[in-house]
């Protein structure tokens, strides 16, 4: 979605249904930290705030966003969580690194939500510099955090709500 006018952070907060009863895992990069524990931040109040409880939070963090991909698979495997928020920035240099860290990290997280039964949210900021990803995290773009944890919350909701057509 492009951000060139809109706010990452505006919703309508009557759309988004209860998180009460859900727990979430959050696995954050801790490269270029100043932006993703700003995205942190941003994504573990609004689970506060649609009703997520504290110790119904995981975090943990990795040192890098190429690392997401088996943080977050470690906490499908070890944690019962509802969804799993992946937090992550990468920032384009002078090489192709960019490229295949991108390449990595989107892949990744696609597989695990093709072969886990949770949904696995993709909030990785790729920019081309630091102001961009600060205008992302919290600046005058909003915060991406905010967004993937709304659709967290949705996607645990529409699963939910596909299991019980089953019983």
């Amino acid at each position: 979605m492009s951000s060139k006018n809109k706010n990452l952070s505006a919703y309508n907060p009557e759309e988004i249904p209860s998180a009460k009863k859900m727990k979430f895992g959050i696995v954050v990069s801790d490269w270029n930290d100043a932006v993703t524990h700003a995205l942190l931040d941003g994504a573990y109040k609004t689970l506060i705030e649609h009703g997520a409880k504290d110790e119904n939070i995981l975090v943990k963090h990795v040192p890098g966003t190429f690392e997401l991909t088996l943080g977050a698979q470690f906490m499908a495997e070890y944690a019962d969580l509802d969804g799993v928020i992946c937090l992550g920035c990468v920032i384009q240099g002078e090489t192709r690194h960019f490229d295949f860290i991108c390449q990595g990290v989107t892949h990744g997280i696609t597989e695990l939500n093709m072969n886990y039964n949770i949904p696995f949210i993709f909030g990785v900021l790729t920019t081309d510099n630091m102001e961009q990803a600060k205008d992302r995290a919290g600046g005058k773009h909003g915060n991406k955090g905010v967004e993937a944890a709304i659709t967290a919350i949705k996607m645990a909701a529409l699963q939910r709500d596909m299991e019980e057509l089953e019983g």
